[in-house]
């Protein structure tokens, strides 16, 4: 079963903020939101299998409906299992699935899924027909160009073409392909050369499938040019660690009009989030830690991150010292 989703991607999906474990929780994806309106969010990947076996299901698939448009990332090898996933996953409103064979984490290649799906196309394409055939959401996918000496340009190809005829015609592909003995998963993020060529060639020997580029896009600009080529982008760690210096995705791909946020503008929207999260009996340091990365660029920005960064952990941050130092960043123009 094909969907025909290219018209939805092309309008809202030309810029996604990648899955990243320990980093795209629900308070990350708030944060972002308010950066951008309109690119895609992604979850952490959420293992099938821990899902259906879990007594506290929300733990995992609650979410804020301002974060929309977000998309499920699962992982698994067992097509049953993915066939109860999907089922949650459209239950509780996201607005598609993707499908993780990029992880190339020795856990998760461990349970023979991530990464290490990429030699076994065929269990893949059962997995995303499990997915397709069990709820009305997109199913996308994510994965590298190849693995270790899996990595022609025949063998993506053929992979490629294998999940679409499953039903999938949107991929996002890290232009990087995995070691998976050898190198950690932040060495597999950088020293593995980038390969845009081959994803390039994916593209043109393929028009009819929308095909996202993800890997080495440290700026706005980098998306523009990339976007001439390929139908979308996805950023990662830049997008993390640097999320202030996205604030103009609306403007500059989306052609919206409104002036960027300051840092101050945000902290102070998302003062009622931390609030309500704080009057729950929960931690500020859990919003704050991601919070801290829009705090630079600025004179004594380090000294500020640092305050915010011990007040929170040790739970001394109140909503009063909160305002206070937005103050003083707003005081200083930021």
């Amino acid at each position: 079963m094909v969907r025909d989703i290219s018209n939805s991607i092309n309008k809202f999906h030309k810029i996604s903020i990648a899955p990243m474990m320990d980093c795209t929780d629900s308070h990350f994806r708030m944060i972002m939101r308010k950066i951008s309106s309109k690119a895609l969010l992604y979850t952490e990947m959420i293992v099938a299998q821990s899902l259906i076996y879990t007594d506290n299901r929300g733990k995992f698939l609650d979410f804020n409906k301002e974060e929309h448009p977000l998309s499920i990332q699962f992982g698994g090898d067992s097509p049953e299992q993915l066939k109860e996933a999907a089922k949650m996953a459209q239950d509780w409103g996201y607005d598609e699935i993707n499908f993780n064979v990029g992880c190339p984490s020795p856990r998760v290649c461990s349970g023979n899924f991530g990464a290490s799906l990429m030699n076994y196309p065929s269990k893949v394409a059962r997995c995303i027909e499990a997915l397709n055939n069990n709820c009305n959401l997109p199913v996308t996918i994510k994965h590298r160009i190849g693995v270790d000496d899996n990595d022609s340009f025949s063998n993506l190809n053929n992979f490629v073409k294998q999940i679409s005829n499953a039903g999938t015609q949107r991929f996002t592909i890290h232009a990087r392909k995995a070691f998976l003995k050898g190198l950690n998963p932040k060495e597999n993020r950088t020293i593995p050369p980038l390969r845009y060529d081959m994803v390039k060639r994916l593209k043109e020997e393929n028009p009819s499938l929308l095909i996202e580029i993800n890997g080495g896009f440290t700026n706005i600009n980098q998306c523009i040019d990339g976007l001439k080529f390929f139908d979308g982008i996805m950023v990662g760690r830049s997008a993390y660690k640097y999320p202030l210096r996205w604030r103009e995705i609306d403007n500059k791909i989306y052609g919206d009009k409104f002036l960027p946020l300051q840092a101050s503008d945000i902290i102070f929207s998302l003062i009622p989030y931390i609030e309500n999260h704080i009057k729950k009996s929960h931690r500020s340091w859990d919003i704050c830690k991601h919070l801290i990365n829009i705090i630079e660029s600025f004179p004594n920005a380090k000294k500020l991150r640092n305050k915010i960064t011990q007040l929170s952990i040790n739970d001394n941050l109140s909503i009063e010292m909160l305002i206070t130092l937005t103050n003083e960043l707003k005081a200083m123009g930021y």
